[in-house]
C-alpha cells in the first residue's frame, strides 16, 4: 500500500511540474497547462478514494497520535 501511495504522489508532482513547464513554455497560448492541472486533480481524487477504500477494506489501520 505504501508503494501505491508513493507512486500516486510522484504522479501528482510530475503532473504539477509539467503544468509549470507548459505554463512557462506556451505563455498561455495552449490549453496543455489546464489539461496537466486537470490530471493532477484527477490523480489527487483517485488517491483520496483509494485511501478511503483501503481503510474500509481493512488494508490500512489508523495508528493515532502517540
Amino acid at each position: 500500500m505504501k508503494i501505491i501511495v508513493a507512486i500516486a504522489f510522484i504522479l501528482i508532482l510530475a503532473s504539477l511540474g509539467s503544468a509549470l513547464f507548459f505554463l512557462m513554455r506556451d505563455k498561455g497560448k495552449s490549453n496543455r497547462t489546464v489539461q496537466a492541472l486537470a490530471m493532477r486533480v484527477g490523480f489527487s481524487i483517485a488517491l483520496f478514494l483509494l485511501i478511503l477504500l483501503a481503510y474500509k477494506l481493512g488494508y490500512i489501520q489508523p495508528t493515532g497520535i502517540h
